[in-house]
């Protein structure tokens, strides 16, 4: 069987044409004609930001999605579930207002924005993983699983808890209910290293869930509170939050594949990860750090783990950007390819690979990849 193709094309344009001109190209060269559009609804499911942070899409890339898509005869929507932690995102109605905030509104987009799991994070299915090890059933946002198609648009950026986040993470842990992301996060509690941390309290403000209190001084995390979202970790500037993540991350990643499978079982899929800005962190949090390597391209391909893997090794061969945080971090990881391995010299209690591994594994697609490129 021939390797799975994925298209690229990079960030320079000319004049009378733009980035968003190459972007309709790729994907059409991609082949999203394939489908059958005609009077079918799509959900597109990206990631809106978390107001605050600069680093997601812009609703420009949603709109030439869109109305491609509407030329072709389907009937797309904008899409995403509530979060799970402290932030605008985590009930529909501030989920809604924070995507009008970043700019995802009809004017702009050409289409509607529909939070999958309604108002309260609870509007969801409860979908069979075929041959899921960690999930043998997936809660997925409602108006997701209605939909006759699936296209996935994403920002490519690091991850604290995954290595990176691409496809599979836009798709598995995006289209999860908060009950579903509940259940992803059950493992791998974080720990605090008391003798780092200074009592600024700052950690308590990301807990959704009231597990950190504070003692000498020092903070404490409940673990029986605790879902092992990861936010503290991220919120802290000391480093003093760690995660358990030997088995914490990998499970973590392992499960977000599996619910990316019952997301895309059984219904056409395309997909498309737009790596610029490239953060360390994700799109989540209400502020973005620098990017760590240049803007790189767009790639677009029928299979998410091909894509995954052409976008992680492109990040992987770029240099990284001077004054990032990888530009201070020890380049003493490399990738198979000799180049070093950015993700995991970020995040080196974080294996990125698993995810890969994983979706292999299950069937979702192939790291193997042929990479075509697109003028």
């Amino acid at each position: 069987m021939s390797a799975p193709k994925v298209y690229f094309t990079d960030m320079r344009t000319q004049l009378g044409e733009g980035l968003l001109v190459k972007l309709d190209r790729l994907i059409c060269k991609a082949g999203i004609d394939k489908i059958d559009f005609k009077q079918k609804y799509v959900a597109i499911k990206i990631h809106f930001g978390e107001p605050g942070n600069l680093a997601f899409l812009r609703p420009n890339f949603a709109k030439t999605t869109v109305d491609r898509i509407k030329a072709l005869g389907g009937m797309p929507f904008l899409t995403d579930c509530n979060t799970l932690y402290v932030g605008r995102r985590n009930q529909g109605l501030n989920h809604l207002d924070s995507a009008n905030e970043n700019g995802f509104f009809p004017m702009s987009t050409g289409c509607q924005n529909i939070i999958a799991d309604g108002i309260r994070g609870n509007d969801d299915i409860e979908v069979p993983v075929a041959g899921g090890e960690y999930c043998k059933t997936a809660r997925i946002g409602r108006a997701i699983m209605d939909a006759d198609i699936v296209v996935s648009l994403n920002h490519f950026k690091g991850h604290e808890g995954s290595g990176f986040g691409g496809a599979l993470k836009n798709l598995g842990m995006g289209s999860g209910s908060r009950a579903g992301k509940m259940a992803m996060h059950n493992e791998g509690k974080p720990q605090v290293n008391k003798s780092d941390c200074i009592g600024c309290k700052i950690c308590a403000n990301f807990c959704a869930h009231g597990a950190i209190s504070f003692s000498g001084g020092k903070a404490f995390i409940d673990h029986g509170k605790c879902t092992g979202c990861g936010r503290c970790i991220g919120a802290c500037s000391k480093d003093a939050i760690y995660g358990n993540w030997d088995t914490g991350n990998s499970l973590l990643s392992c499960k977000f594949v599996e619910y990316a499978k019952a997301v895309l079982d059984g219904r056409p899929h395309f997909h498309i990860s737009v790596v610029n800005q490239v953060s360390p962190y994700c799109d989540c949090h209400d502020e973005s750090d620098a990017a760590i390597v240049p803007d790189i391209g767009i790639f677009a391909s029928f299979d998410p783990v091909a894509l995954d893997k052409a976008c992680i090794d492109a990040v992987n061969a770029a240099p990284a950007l001077y004054s990032s945080i990888l530009s201070e971090r020890q380049h003493t990881h490399k990738d198979e390819a000799g180049n070093a391995d950015h993700m995991t010299n970020i995040h080196p209690t974080t294996d990125w690979r698993v995810q890969i591994a994983h979706a292999e594994k299950l069937g979702l697609g192939s790291s193997k990849y042929e990479l075509v490129t697109v003028k």
